[in-house]
């Protein structure tokens, strides 16, 4: 219902009752920091993919499925890289812990993302908006930081052969991925304060399916500054430096292939940079593009868009890019399967 000013509409689910702003009461509430004494709502709305009841339904089936194969795809190859020796390696300790990153990076938003398909009622508390942003961030930066200890391996596997039983030592690779995952949770926590931080002036609705930091940070009515250097210094930390690293990595990794005398070495040493160079440039592309384009060159339906391809298709297709390109993963999955795969062919 309206109240008398026409400022603003109440919007009721069997729980609650929220207050939802009219779209000029919000811009003018944006623009002059009205309302900042407000205390953070307890619950959020969010709008979601679409509205139409037909639409949502043939997404939760696609999306389902899709999640269905991530969890199958990263399960198995986190189970044949524990499960068989000839895959205790460096190379493939990297991988499972990838695929075991992908599990938890889509499982923090697809099943509230699903569940949410098929309710009327799209609201989220304040408690798991914050735990969902901040797993979700967690994982996407553990995910940037370990593509680049892959890249370093790929580098000391092809540029320093002779050097890499000392530098991709367990102990070493080990404290690597530790690392990646400790700084990633570090940084995420950082992110996640400043944002819950913000003056939200009563705004609830979150045009996004998930808590993600930039629809936060635009649905905030004041102070938003501090969160936004915060973000993007975060993105520079988390994205362009690792990104800068492994294009060098390459960039040598090119080189030295290029001196390689034979056909046949050179394509071997590009094979086994091809998967990774793939996933790279999936991941990547699609986060860069959501998070360091300029808002307003940004329409909400293509940062939702960017947000789909990195969440659901990106992890889906991780497991099928390494796997159906690695004969030592084939042979793997052959040997669990009971059949008899012969000599291990060169990779």
């Amino acid at each position: 219902m309206n109240t008398d000013d026409n400022q603003c509409q109440v919007y009721c689910n069997p729980k609650n009752c929220f207050t939802r702003l009219n779209p000029d009461t919000r811009d003018k509430m944006n623009r002059t920091g009205e309302g900042n004494q407000t205390s953070m709502p307890q619950e959020f709305i969010l709008l979601g993919l679409s509205s139409h009841p037909e639409v949502r339904l043939a997404l939760f089936v696609a999306f389902l499925a899709l999640y269905l194969v991530t969890l199958l795809g990263n399960l198995l190859t986190v189970l044949l890289v524990v499960s068989d020796p000839l895959l205790h390696t460096p190379m493939y300790f990297f991988l499972s812990n990838l695929s075991l990153l992908e599990v938890g990076y889509t499982s923090s938003v697809l099943p509230q993302m699903l569940a949410h398909l098929l309710a009327e009622h799209r609201d989220i508390s304040l408690a798991r908006c914050m735990a969902q942003m901040y797993l979700f961030l967690a994982f996407g930066i553990t995910e940037c930081f370990l593509l680049t200890v892959m890249s370093y391996d790929r580098y000391v596997a092809i540029c320093l052969p002779l050097h890499y039983p000392l530098l991709m030592a367990k102990k070493g690779c080990m404290a690597m991925v530790g690392t990646s995952w400790a700084g990633a949770f570090l940084v995420s926590a950082v992110n996640t304060v400043s944002t819950f931080q913000l003056s939200f002036c009563g705004h609830q609705e979150i045009d996004h399916f998930l808590c993600e930091m930039p629809a936060m940070v635009s649905l905030a009515c004041a102070r938003k500054g501090q969160a936004q250097i915060v973000m993007y210094v975060s993105c520079v930390f988390t994205l362009v430096c690792p990104l800068s690293l492994i294009v060098l990595s390459y960039a040598r990794i090119l080189g030295t292939v290029l001196n390689i005398p034979s056909t046949a070495g050179r394509h071997k040493a590009f094979s086994t940079c091809s998967s990774h160079l793939v996933v790279v440039s999936l991941f990547f592309g699609t986060v860069i593009s959501m998070y360091l384009r300029p808002r307003s060159s940004s329409s909400v339906g293509q940062l939702k868009t960017s947000s789909v391809f990195y969440i659901t298709v990106t992890p889906v297709l991780n497991p099928i890019i390494y796997s159906l390109r690695n004969k030592e993963v084939i042979c793997a999955l052959r040997k669990m399967m009971g059949k008899d795969v012969g000599a291990l062919p060169e990779q």
